[in-house]
Parts: structure tokens; C-alpha cells; sequence
């Protein structure tokens, strides 16, 4: 029973592996497959993930960055 199971697993790979060699030049079949593997997660994976300290960090640097940027902006538009 074991050595059916096996088999299976390999057509099932053949198959994904046919089935995407096909898609190569439809690129509308490409992403309909490429998004139809997508998971969605729930909060609690997500935060099991998400390190919550450094992503406040990381905002706080964007919004630095951003600001530093809009005055730039700025100065460029008075130099014009």
C-alpha cells in the first residue's frame, strides 16, 4: 500500500509540474495560478511572526524619511 501512495505523490508532482509548464506562456493562466496559492493568515499567525518592536521602528523611520523628503521636495520647489 505504501509503494500506491508513493506513486501517487510522483503523478501528483508530474501533474503540478505539467500543468505549470503549460501555463509558461499564458501569462493570464500564470497568475491565475500564481494567485491561487495563496493563504490567507490569521491575526494570530501573523503575530506570532511579526516582531512588534522592530516594525515600530521601521515606521518610525519611514515617517523620518518621509518627512525629510517633503521638505526637500520643498526646497526644490523654491529653488525652481
Amino acid at each position: 500500500m505504501k509503494n500506491d501512495d508513493k506513486k501517487s505523490e510522483k503523478n501528483s508532482s508530474a501533474d503540478n509540474v505539467d500543468e505549470y509548464l503549460q501555463t509558461l506562456g499564458n501569462e493570464d493562466a500564470r497568475e491565475l495560478r500564481y494567485y491561487s496559492q495563496e493563504q490567507a493568515f490569521s491575526t494570530d499567525e501573523l503575530s506570532a511572526v511579526i516582531n512588534e518592536r522592530r516594525l515600530n521602528e521601521l515606521l518610525a523611520q519611514s515617517d523620518e524619511f518621509l518627512s525629510s523628503l517633503n521638505g526637500e521636495i520643498r526646497d526644490f520647489d523654491d529653488q525652481v
